[in-house]
């Protein structure tokens, strides 16, 4: 064979690829999407993707479930997806934990900057600290002078290491300058059941975890970690006004598919989220949990990735001052 006539099937090989790829992203998607939480069901992170999910559904004509692979906090279900097929199927559904991943787990399997590609940021929640309903403290300064006399007999639930609430923790730790005893959980829900259960004293955790137990009473409500009130809980002091400047934190959350996922299916999806985070049910429901979701400019690739670049180096040195690991 000449190399004339090589050279001309390789031509038509790569255009055949290439009209091939064009014709699978024109059509994407062609089958249902899973959105892997890598955190329990009925848990906070879940309770968003669950909104967001029902909408997306909608605008993509295919269902997009949510696959619940809790474990390892969070690095588990984000494992997954990044060892998942680029074909935009298989998407991650995450929060700042993929931020504080990198250096909670010195022998990660992945690196959150290289092994996905970013669809774009979804809300920050803000958090707050509650306690059983019969907790001594009536509010917060009474809670600070407790810790200082009682923080090592005071027990601190959270989600597992790596959790949201796990962070706010030790935030909350080193703001006051007390120590807890803390007990971790397989999931904010299950802590949630022991907080109102009243098996333990306190936790830090999002609004769209807590909102619905602080407004039926079922636990006490201290602060929320913000700067400004939230409208849902107006009466909540934040957590500057009751002397604790530095304990500030939102969780935000962010939607992820492996690396390599085609540039077309990328500004599909990003079209569908950023429609469902317009979604008037969604922004709704999202208030009423204590949060909003993020402007259009930041439901972006680029937004999202610039977000977790920043996030990374915001929290390396407060963990490594920490001196707590997950391995």
């Amino acid at each position: 064979m000449s190399k004339r006539v090589k050279g001309l099937l390789a031509s038509l090989s790569i255009l055949a690829a290439t009209a091939t790829a064009a014709l699978a992203q024109g059509s994407y998607p062609t089958q249902p999407i899973t959105v892997v939480v890598p955190f329990s069901a009925g848990g906070p992170t879940d309770t968003v993707a669950r909104l967001v999910a029902q909408v997306m559904s909608r605008e993509l004509g295919q269902q997009v479930l949510v696959q619940n692979v809790g474990g390892a906090g969070g690095t588990l279900g984000a494992g997954q997806v990044a060892q998942a097929k680029p074909d935009g199927y298989t998407l991650l559904l995450h929060h700042i934990g993929m931020s504080t991943a990198p250096t909670l787990y010195r022998q990660l399997a992945f690196d959150p900057l290289k092994a996905f590609s970013p669809i774009g940021l979804i809300t920050s929640v803000p958090m707050t600290i509650v306690a059983r309903k019969d907790f001594e403290p009536a509010d917060a300064p009474a809670l600070l002078a407790y810790l200082k006399e009682k923080g090592t007999e005071t027990t601190y639930a959270n989600a597992g290491i790596g959790s949201a609430s796990h962070l706010c923790g030790m935030l909350l730790q080193e703001a006051a300058g007390v120590q807890m005893v803390t007990v971790p959980y397989q999931g904010a829900a299950p802590a949630m059941t022991d907080i109102v259960g009243g098996q333990v004293d306190l936790l830090c955790d999002q609004t769209t975890n807590t909102t619905n137990q602080i407004k039926a009473g079922e636990v006490k409500a201290y602060a929320v970690t913000t700067p400004a009130r939230v409208p849902s809980l107006p009466d909540l002091p934040t957590t500057a006004e009751v002397g604790l400047p530095k304990l500030e934190i939102g969780v935000w959350h962010g939607l992820y598919g492996p690396v390599g996922l085609d540039a077309g299916v990328v500004e599909k999806l990003d079209a569908a989220l950023k429609t469902a985070l317009a979604d008037e049910t969604v922004k709704s429901r999202f208030a009423e949990l204590g949060t909003q979701p993020v402007a259009a400019e930041e439901a972006t690739p680029e937004a999202l990735q610039k977000e977790l670049t920043s996030q990374i180096e915001l929290w390396r040195p407060i963990i490594q001052a920490a001196g707590t690991y997950a391995d």
